[in-house]
């Protein structure tokens, strides 16, 4: 490859990264504050927290379907169609595979559920401090469920994030805008987003490994699981006791919310892939400040320099944590090839 060549794939890549980036950035916090908007009491034009988080999946399942078709109308070789839907999509679809997701599915609309009512009642700013919990979760569980144990290193890092994430409690506790139903919203989604982690780890084989797939059954599953949820809290005769055409606005951020959640999970995993695991927690670190002073700013908040410092500690712990983990993996993954090179030359002798 010739030099000019050579610094044209390189700006190419670069100009890849900084867009994928961009990208997720932009999209991210497009998603939370457009949901804070939804969700807020003082700015909802109906209070169907269930019925807004129903759509959102829905639409991400419609968005998947159509991805699913899409791949199989470009490699029709691959497919047998049957009435417009392709073999792939009705396996992906099949009553085993839903069945498998299931556990996941579960995990998930709690997941959702609770993080939607949690931004309900906190600030964007305080959001900021409660997500890195799941952190904390996630180790309990994958002890306790996978039975692999975290490194005193990681667990040290992880106490920055509990110090931090106090203080910050206390600190907006002091200045009167701390909810505590709020904060058990928050807890709560954060415990079932690490369950959420370990459950798909172990549901991906069960749809080849693919993520749009998951994502498909994952939404599908969702859709019918919040369907007695709405109506015990009688979401759907508020809905229909109102006309549509007194809130088109907000039905149609609705709708833009869904394309937002579905948009922020694909430019998710093109950043882990145009990056890596490591890039792209830092990115989410380094969203997160921005997005924290973005929210302040933005909402005209007043906060102490405790809270700034606690906000500070909770994000500089969650990326310490990360950067730790990367490595250990990195580690595992080098003895584990070093042990099949071993055994791979025993054999041979």
């Amino acid at each position: 490859m010739d030099p000019g060549e050579k610094e044209r794939s390189t700006v190419a890549s670069a100009t890849r990264v900084v867009s994928v980036v961009t990208a997720y950035w932009l999209l991210s916090m497009a998603m939370v504050f457009l949901n804070k908007h939804l969700f807020s009491s003082e700015n909802a034009a109906l209070n169907v927290p269930l019925l807004i988080t129903w759509i959102q999946c829905l639409i991400s399942a419609v968005l998947s379907w159509l991805c699913l078709l899409a791949s199989s109308a470009c490699c029709p070789q691959t497919s047998i169609h049957w009435l417009g839907i392709s073999a792939e999509v009705r396996a992906s679809c099949s009553v085993h595979n839903l069945r498998k997701v299931l556990p996941l599915s579960l995990c998930f609309v709690a997941m959702v559920t609770f993080n939607n009512l949690c931004i309900k009642y906190v600030t964007v700013s305080f959001y900021t401090f409660i997500r890195p919990l799941a952190t904390l979760f996630n180790i309990f569980f994958v002890y306790f469920i996978l039975g692999e144990v975290t490194s005193l290193r990681a667990i040290l890092c992880c106490a920055g994030i509990i110090v931090g994430f106090l203080l910050g409690v206390d600190q907006e506790d002091r200045q009167g805008t701390l909810s505590w139903i709020g904060l058990f919203y928050g807890i709560a989604s954060c415990m079932f987003a690490a369950l959420n982690g370990v459950y798909t780890a172990r549901v991906l084989p069960h749809v080849d490994k693919s993520a749009m797939k998951l994502t498909l059954c994952n939404n599908l599953n969702a859709c019918l699981l919040f369907f007695p949820l709405i109506s015990l809290r009688g979401e759907m005769r508020t809905v229909l006791s109102v006309p549509f055409s007194e809130n088109v606005a907000f039905w149609t951020s609705v709708a833009v919310s869904g394309v937002l959640g579905w948009s922020v999970a694909v430019v998710t995993g093109l950043q882990v892939l145009v990056t890596s695991p490591l890039t792209h927690n830092i990115s989410g670190t380094a969203k997160s400040c921005f997005q924290t002073v973005v929210a302040v700013i933005w909402l005209t908040e007043m906060k102490r320099f405790l809270w700034w410092i606690s906000s500070f500690i909770v994000l500089f712990g969650s990326l310490l944590y990360s950067i730790v983990r990367f490595h250990e993996m990195k580690e595992k993954s080098v003895h584990r090839k070093e042990a099949r090179k071993t055994s791979f030359e025993e054999t041979a002798v």
